[in-house]
């Protein structure tokens, strides 16, 4: 597990990236921190593997601050000013985000530290992975079990997955591109951008619709034409 502080004298900048690190399972928010000495008490008292560190901040800056540490930790610099990039990695930063901060963005910074640090937790989602048949997803501040034979859909919104099961929704901060990779593709399909459906769940393929049954009613999905062909292959295989 890493920990992480985070310091930024920006409230909402601070709100963002705790936000961002609570979708992260190999990742534990140790403190937030509002200025360089909040953030060196923190060091002192805390076993700190990571620093999100904001440049631009009131008394002592950013890179005064990692300069003056004999011991820091792994660095990634968080920043609306382009123009510091190079003496930030001159200071062997682990990356460099420029606000405002994708959350794609940010996993890729924060799995290049995990693999400098070695750690084997590393993961690219709000997934932990698992052996079996179904997996945990970070949602609402928990780590929610999810059984793979309850989803019957997953629909993607913007940096948002919506997995609709039997039971209700759970929604987690995440891509689809990156769910869909934890997911077995024996039971799984992507059908379209914005959805992936479980194979064992359609009824009945309509022109360019599925359908599937959720709490009770039809539920009609679109099927994109780049992946028409291919769920097409699927069902006839499995016809009589």
């Amino acid at each position: 597990m890493i920990k992480a502080i985070i310091v930024d004298d920006e409230p909402l900048a601070l709100d963002v990236l705790e936000t961002y690190i609570e979708q992260m399972p190999n990742v534990e928010l140790v403190q937030r921190c509002e200025n360089a000495l909040e953030a060196n008490e923190a060091i002192k008292n805390h076993d700190v593997d990571l620093m999100f560190l904001d440049i631009q901040m009131p008394q002592i800056t950013g890179v005064e601050f990692l300069k003056s540490l004999k011991n820091p930790p792994a660095v990634i610099f968080t920043t609306a000013y382009p123009e510091y990039a190079v003496e930030g990695f001159e200071l062997d930063a682990a990356d460099y985000l420029l606000k405002p901060i994708s959350l794609d963005r940010f996993m890729k910074a924060v799995n290049k530290v995990s693999e400098k640090l070695g750690d084997s937790t590393a993961n690219s989602s709000g997934i932990v992975e698992m052996e079996g048949d179904f997996i945990f997803v970070k949602a609402d501040k928990k780590l929610i079990k999810v059984d793979f034979n309850d989803i019957i859909y997953i629909e993607g919104l913007k940096d948002y997955v919506i997995i609709r099961q039997e039971a209700g929704r759970v929604i987690t901060l995440q891509t689809m591109k990156s769910l869909e990779k934890k997911l077995p593709v024996t039971i799984f399909k992507r059908v379209h951008r914005s959805y992936i459906v479980n194979i064992n769940k359609i009824n009945a393929v309509v022109g360019n619709m599925l359908e599937v049954t959720e709490k009770g009613a039809t539920k009609h999905l679109p099927i994109g034409k780049n992946y028409r062909e291919e769920l097409l292959k699927i069902i006839n295989l499995k016809r009589l």
